[in-house]
């Protein structure tokens, strides 16, 4: 299976660095380097380098070279609108299917006569040609680029010791830099809660760069296992675990996706993919809400194990969890039924052959710290 996987410009440099490696999305990446743990706790103390080269970016121009088609193509695709979005900020969207079921959650930066957008690694092709399908009037070309996530209270401190107009934006706002000569391109932004940055790097010239990041003493290479128990503590879904096809933006408390103008009542209502069930469940309730819960337990509760009520019904299934390297204590995501969700009813995990009782909680489960 290894010799099917991809590799990311960076990989001689990971194993050198004695990174564990291991299968992801159908490429090797670095899952950890000194520990999960100590790696989690460095981004949240000082500063984490993650390597997400195996997402991938996407640069989208209009095909008549006019601002308006960008616009309307992406408009009719995903449920935002260009309106009322600055030029150089990055925005959170959907890519949707009829059902209103996620068929991604994409990042994307305006800017202004073409669009930036990141996609996962595992559906890099699905969305391609999804977008290519449904934006005939629009150009798709992969960036050949690496990308990295610099994050944590250091990570401005970092960055801006090569270019200092690294500190100039603040939580989804994008910046031109040049590090070590190098043009790249970076937003203010990440999967971890912490502050920080995910910077393309231009592929011939990434590992000069990284290298160079990694001399500073504050920095600490982090593999993937850290970036995903960072981002379950800042309550942030992964897909394929908490969103994906058969989940739908209501469910996944993803409203915020969904731009105001394009609900009811609004100037672009509906005209996107799905529109019809979630404009539904945004007026009516959705069947399930994801839901976060934590144990005052030392035993881990792991996605696919079972929640149960005081009845002992299976009611719900957790779809991520870990034990918390900073809080110290099982935490989780899972779907409910929306009253359930919200009451205070005993809840259980089934691990095993015992039943672990939950807290429901408000996420974040660890405050998030972007620089508003």
């Amino acid at each position: 299976m290894a010799d099917t996987l991809k590799h990311v410009a960076l990989d001689a440099l990971h194993r050198e660095l004695g990174a564990r490696m291991g299968g992801f999305a159908g490429y090797d990446m670095p899952i950890q380097y000194s520990g999960l743990k100590a790696e989690h706790l460095a981004t949240r103390q000082s500063c984490g380098l993650f390597d997400v080269s195996h997402m991938g970016q996407l640069l989208v121009t209009p095909r008549d070279g006019q601002i308006g088609t960008l616009h309307s193509q992406l408009e009719a695709c995903l449920p935002l609108d260009f309106a009322d979005w600055p030029e150089g900020q990055q925005r959170y969207s959907l890519l949707l299917n009829e059902r209103g079921g996620i068929e991604d959650d994409l990042m994307l930066v305006n800017l202004g006569s073409e669009v930036r957008i990141i996609v996962n690694a595992g559906n890099r092709e699905h969305d391609y040609h999804l977008l290519t399908t449904r934006c005939p009037k629009l150009s798709f070309e992969w960036i050949d680029a690496a990308l990295i996530a610099l994050q944590g209270p250091q990570a401005e401190a970092v960055l801006s010791a090569l270019d200092p107009r690294a500190a100039s934006p603040r939580f989804m706002e994008s910046v031109s830099l040049e590090l070590l000569g190098v043009p790249c391109f970076a937003t203010r932004s990440g999967y971890t809660g912490e502050d920080g940055y995910e910077i393309s790097i231009p592929t011939a010239e990434a590992e000069q760069v990284v290298r160079h990041l990694l001399d500073d003493a504050r920095v600490t290479p982090a593999g993937l296992g850290a970036r995903d128990t960072l981002r379950l503590e800042a309550g942030l879904p992964l897909h394929g675990n908490d969103i994906g096809p058969d989940t739908t933006p209501v469910e996944a408390v993803l409203n915020f996706a969904i731009a105001r103008s394009r609900r009811a009542d609004g100037a672009k209502f509906a005209g996107f993919p799905g529109a019809e069930v979630i404009l539904g469940q945004l007026a009516h309730g959705a069947p399930r809400r994801l839901t976060a819960l934590m144990a005052d337990s030392n035993v881990p509760v792991r996605a696919h194990s079972p929640i149960v009520d005081a009845a002992g019904e299976v009611i719900g299934e957790v779809t991520s969890g870990t034990v918390s390297p900073t809080l110290g204590k099982p935490i989780m995501l899972a779907y409910l039924p929306p009253a359930v969700s919200k009451d205070d009813s005993p809840l259980h995990a089934r691990v095993r052959d015992r039943l672990i009782p939950l807290q429901r909680v408000k996420l974040p489960f660890v405050a998030k710290q972007y620089k508003r």
